[in-house]
């Protein structure tokens, strides 16, 4: 036997061969086959565990590519970068108080509040614009017909008017006020008003419940006239 200097081994002395297998110590996990691949390519076998694929190691359709594509397994989705104008409004979300958002959809009610009060849809003409696009070239009410009517009666105290013009809408808007209001008391200033669970047959009967109405008020025939805007 041979030692590592190549010098040959004394009696009684013991020599280590580098030639021969060593045994891997108990408990130890054997590392998957890897092949040898050309430069630029990732190995066959890499990066996967041991039985994934093959016997030794290899997952099926093993995805050796170059470029950044290399780091993606088969069936995986590459994420792709946002572009400037989300980094952007990312930023400004995560450095915006926690009362602006509730601010900016009060400020758009609000701006919807002031043009009912301001045009006066009750006096306007029909086709004055801004006018329903579906009324100005068939003549019918679409779904929301009225709904600037009813507004502008609602903040002037008529709820029999405004009703007239579309009850639907007067019957949503307490829960559409009182949702608003525990959202923004919510996020502006943390505070935990009684949820209002509204579960989703609800709200398709009331979507079913707003279809037949939208037809109901384009009947020609009594009482449904009554519903004409």
């Amino acid at each position: 036997m041979t030692s590592v200097d190549g010098s040959a081994g004394q009696p009684g002395q013991q020599v280590s061969d580098t030639s021969a297998p060593q045994a891997a110590p108990p408990g130890a996990v054997a590392a998957p086959h890897v092949d040898a691949a050309p430069p630029g390519e990732v190995p066959r076998g890499a990066g996967v565990a041991p039985g994934a694929g093959d016997p030794h190691g290899h997952a099926e359709g093993a995805w050796a590519h170059d470029g950044a594509s290399a780091a993606w397994p088969p069936g995986a989705y590459q994420q792709v970068e946002p572009d400037r104008l989300t980094r952007f409004v990312l930023r400004v979300h995560a450095r915006s108080p926690r009362w602006a958002a509730p601010l900016a959809a009060l400020g758009c009610v609000g701006i919807g509040m002031a043009y009912a009060l301001v045009s006066d849809p009750t006096r306007s003409d029909p086709d004055a614009a801004p006018s329903c696009l579906l009324k100005l070239t068939t003549g019918l009410d679409c779904p929301g017909c009225g709904g600037t009517r009813a507004l502008w009666y609602v903040l002037h105290g008529d709820l029999p008017a405004a009703a007239r013009h579309h009850f639907l809408f007067v019957f949503a808007l307490p829960f559409l006020a009182y949702l608003f209001v525990a959202w923004a008391g919510q996020q502006a200033f943390g505070w935990r008003l009684p949820e209002l669970r509204i579960s989703s047959p609800v709200i398709a009967g009331f979507l079913a419940v707003w279809l037949a109405f939208s037809v109901a008020r384009n009947l020609p025939w009594a009482p449904f006239t009554a519903l004409y805007v």
